[in-house]
């Protein structure tokens, strides 16, 4: 604050005067002023007050109070102290007397909500009660988080739908301007030349261009003030408002309720009589000191609402226009956490203490139940992928719970059937077992040397060995030794994690959340000169790879296919990799294709067919 201007500015109310609007993050308009004339009814006491400007090279300090009579500052002390470490800033130091025990809630809920609301502010709060001794002392601070800050709210002209009689006549009574013509293009915004021509045309009753604007009656003055609100004029930007902003919104519902999943959402600018209106939401699920319902958290050009919640638009909105079990949140049970922002330049509060905005507004109820809405719908997609994340663990869990019974009943069977007794016949069923055996392979192999492996008949055959094998080393696993029943856990319990696995994947790639980047390849011409980007993969041609390429007829290994080697790769993934390629253009393009994955080119040669519904050329395979 500048020096000289510091005692009017704090010690004398209503001292401003305003020819224009802009977002202000008060109610009244006397902010600290508010709090100086409550330390004066209460206390008494006069207030200090240290002052320092950008690049100013002393501190103003004053010690002052306010003559409420008189409406006039009463300086007890004046005097710049040298600014030896360069601050900025204003600090006021003042004395009140209040009901700490009642509303010592209320006070830290304020200092939360501040704190969400400017994350790029660090601040604390003490208090120290007389008798220290007792306790109940308190410190808290709430730390900076970013020092990213929304830019500063502008100061714009009115908009014509936005004035009333009184302001009309205050603005023709100040103004500067010799014309009522120049008057109308310069005391209000979206009024060009052409629309202040068309206004004094409407005004007839003698008015004409060059009119002072002090020279309109009374009856002129109301003519023209009905023709600003009858006259459809385009809608005011909204570039001179600072809402607080999705990132910063974010930040500071993170940094106070540590929720566990949230969502932001800034709604496009509304206009309502004139005034432009913007309204940001945040939902979230979860959090530290978070009571299980609806909280609600209500802020009007970034300063938090306490009181009167149940008749504020945000409220009746949250509670009763929101059908929360549609975005899959119980309203009832689950921590959610309600936040919205409304800043404009005239805020439509109800009632006389300014604690509520008005419900009437449709374009304010329409603009806050779109915002948090589109915070539900986020939500609802990451509550999804939790449940079923929640109900894959659950049913895994079930299924480990009763691998012990089931592996000591299986271990059990087997056991009986390995300590079976060879008694009278025994012998005789034994032989008879493996003379089966016998023959099923001995069929089988004789249908295989007939050319009969074709068809259902061969895999029946040898799936009746295989049964059959598995079955006997089993058995002779437990008669061993080798198979118990703690290895029978471990076998069902891997099993159980693979099929889990196995879910988890299919999940996952239905609802397109693959963790894995899809890699572009491209396929060009062989005499194709562009660079190619590289694969993300070590594969490299191979002598395997060459010799099929050998058995075309169309051409011969380039130098750079003859160099290449197999690189950090195992057998089967070599194999199931090149076969793979190999496979798709031998039976696709039947044509020769040059292959070096990791030193940046698949291309083919010139003469090839196309693949289907593919261009070749610079083709992009996902």
């Amino acid at each position: 604050m500048p020096h000289k201007e510091i005692p009017q500015m704090l010690g004398q109310v209503l001292s401003g005067t305003k020819y224009g609007v802009k977002q202000t993050r008060g109610k009244f308009g006397l902010g600290a002023k508010m709090a100086l004339i409550w330390s004066k009814m209460t206390t008494g006491a006069p207030f200090q007050i240290r002052s320092a400007r950008q690049d100013q090279n002393y501190v103003s300090v004053y010690v002052l109070d306010i003559d409420i009579h008189r409406n006039e500052p009463s300086v007890h002390h004046e005097s710049k102290a040298p600014n030896t470490q360069s601050w900025r800033g204003s600090k006021l130091s003042l004395t009140i007397e209040g009901n700490w025990s009642t509303y010592r809630s209320k006070i830290l809920k304020y200092l939360r909500q501040i704190a969400v609301i400017t994350p790029y502010a660090r601040f604390t709060f003490a208090y120290k009660p007389e008798d220290e001794r007792a306790g109940g002392s308190l410190d808290v601070e709430f730390k900076r988080r970013t020092t990213i800050m929304p830019s500063p709210p502008r100061e714009t002209r009115h908009h014509p739908r936005s004035v009333d009689l009184e302001l009309v006549r205050r603005l023709l009574h100040s103004s500067s301007k010799g014309t009522i013509l120049q008057f109308l293009q310069s005391s209000f915004v979206c009024v060009d030349r052409t629309l202040a021509c068309r206004l004094i045309e409407e005004m007839r009753s003698g008015i004409v261009e060059d009119t002072p604007p002090s020279d309109l009656d009374p009856k002129q003055i109301v003519r023209l003030h009905q023709l600003l609100h009858q006259v459809r004029f385009p809608d005011p930007k909204s570039d001179h408002l600072s809402p607080a902003g999705e990132y910063n919104l974010r930040l500071g519902v993170v940094k106070e309720l540590h929720p566990e999943m949230v969502a932001t959402h800034c709604a496009d600018p509304k206009i309502s009589e004139g005034h432009v209106s913007v309204v940001e939401a945040a939902v979230s699920i979860g959090g530290r000191d978070v009571k299980p319902g609806l909280n609600i958290f209500r802020f009007a050009n970034r300063i938090p609402l306490l009181f009167e919640a149940g008749s504020d638009v945000i409220t009746k909105t949250a509670t009763k226009r929101i059908n929360w079990s549609a975005y899959k949140i119980n309203q009832s049970t689950d921590k959610v956490g309600v936040f919205v922002s409304i800043v404009s330049t005239k805020i439509p509060f109800k009632g006389a203490g300014k604690e509520y905005i008005s419900d009437d507004d449709p374009e304010i109820v329409a603009a806050v139940r779109s915002a948090i809405q589109s915070c539900c719908l986020q939500l609802r997609t990451k509550l999804a992928r939790a449940a079923a994340a929640r109900e894959q663990k659950q049913r895994k869990r079930g299924l480990e719970k009763y691998v012990p019974n089931v592996c000591a009943s299986l271990f059990s069977v087997l056991k009986a059937i390995s300590d079976r007794k060879i008694g009278e016949g025994g012998e005789k069923r034994r032989e008879q077992e493996m003379e089966g055996k016998e023959t099923i392979e001995g069929e089988g192999e004789e249908n295989m040397e007939k050319g009969h492996n074709s068809g259902d008949g061969k895999d029946q055959i040898m799936d009746k060995i295989s049964k059959r094998r598995r079955k006997e080393e089993v058995v002779q696993g437990v008669r061993e030794g080798k198979t118990t029943q703690k290895l029978l856990e471990q076998k069902l319990k891997e099993h159980i994690e693979r099929i889990d696995m196995d879910m988890a994947m299919e999940y996952h790639m239905q609802q397109g959340l693959l963790g894995v980047a899809k890699a572009p390849l491209f396929l060009r011409a062989a005499s194709h000169t562009s660079n190619i980007p590289e694969f993300p993969t070590s594969l490299l041609t191979s002598k395997g790879a060459r010799d099929v390429l050998a058995n075309d007829e169309e051409g011969e290994m380039t130098e750079e296919g003859d160099k290449s080697e197999m690189i950090g790769a195992t057998t089967v993934e070599r194999e199931n990799a090149l076969n793979s390629l190999f496979d798709v253009f031998n039976r696709c393009s039947k044509t020769k294709a040059e292959i070096a994955l990791g030193s940046g080119s698949l291309r083919m040669p010139t003469k090839h067919r196309y693949l289907p519904g593919i261009a070749t050329e610079g083709a992009e395979i996902q």
